[in-house]
C-alpha cells in the first residue's frame, strides 16, 4: 500500500462490481462471521518477541515497522467505522483482531525504541497522509452498501497480504518475521470471511494485488488457527 497510485483503480473496481451485482436483495444475504483466527494472545506473542534476539535494524525494516503499524490501524479504523454504519458483526470482530495486530507491531516498536506513529490518534487520523487518503476513500465506498463494505474488506486484506510479503523479502530479523507471519495468517483468515460474505450477498471479488493463484489457494482452504 506504499504507492498511492495503486489505489486509483480501487474505486473503479468497486463501482464495476457493484453495478453488476447491486440489484441483489439485502434480505437474501446470509452474513458469515466465522473469524476463527480470533484475537492474538498478546502475552504469548509479546513473550515470543522478547525471547528472540534484538538485532540491528536496516532502514527497510525501520520504515516497514512504522508503516505496518499504521496500516493495521487503517484496517481497524475502516472496519470499526463500517460496523457503526451497518451493524454487521464481521466488521466488529475483525476490527478487534486488527487491534491485536497493532499491539503485536507496537511490541516491536517498543523493543527497538522506535517512536510510535499512531500515538493517541483517533479513528481516521494518520501520520501518513497516503493512509489518510486511502481511509477516506475506502469508508466512502463501504458506506454505499453492505456488499460494497465486504468488498472494501477484501480489498484491504488483499493490500495487506501484498505489502507484508513484499516487506518480508528485505526483512531478516527473526522477531519481525515472526510477527509478520502472524499478520499474514490473520489477513488470510479475514479474506476468507469477507469473500464468503461477498458471495452470499451476490457479489464477486477479483484480487487486485496478490496473484490469482494465491487468492484461490486462500479462499479454497480452511481457516488457520493459533498465533
Amino acid at each position: 500500500m506504499k504507492n498511492l497510485i495503486k489505489y486509483i483503480g480501487i474505486g473503479l473496481t468497486l463501482t464495476a462490481i457493484i453495478f453488476s451485482y447491486g440489484s441483489c436483495s439485502k434480505d437474501k444475504t446470509t452474513v458469515i462471521n466465522d473469524n476463527k483466527n480470533g484475537n492474538l494472545n498478546k502475552i504469548d506473542v509479546e513473550a515470543q518477541v522478547n525471547s528472540l534476539p534484538k538485532e540491528s535494524l536496516s532502514l527497510e525494516e525501520l520504515n516497514s515497522l512504522t508503516y505496518i503499524r499504521e496500516e493495521e490501524k487503517l484496517a481497524k479504523d475502516v472496519y470499526f467505522t463500517l460496523y457503526n454504519k451497518w451493524g454487521v458483526n464481521i466488521f466488529n470482530n475483525i476490527s478487534q483482531s486488527e487491534s491485536s495486530h497493532m499491539s503485536a507491531v507496537l511490541n516491536l516498536l517498543n523493543k527497538y525504541n522506535i517512536a510510535d506513529p499512531v500515538g493517541t490518534n483517533e479513528t481516521g487520523k494518520f501520520a501518513n497522509m497516503q493512509l489518510k487518503t486511502l481511509y477516506d476513500h475506502l469508508v466512502s465506498e463501504g458506506n454505499k452498501s453492505t456488499l460494497n463494505a465486504y468488498i472494501v474488506g477484501a480489498t484491504i486484506e488483499d493490500l495487506d497480504l501484498y505489502d507484508l510479503k513484499i516487506d518480508l523479502v528485505t526483512i531478516d530479523n527473526q522477531d519481525i518475521r515472526y510477527v509478520y507471519e502472524i499478520l499474514l495468517k490473520g489477513s488470510r483468515n479475514h479474506m476468507r470471511s469477507f469473500y464468503k460474505n461477498i458471495i452470499n450477498a451476490g457479489g464477486t471479488y477479483t484480487p487486485q494485488y496478490i496473484s490469482k493463484e494465491e487468492f484461490k489457494a486462500i479462499i479454497n482452504s480452511e481457516m488457520e488457527t493459533g498465533n
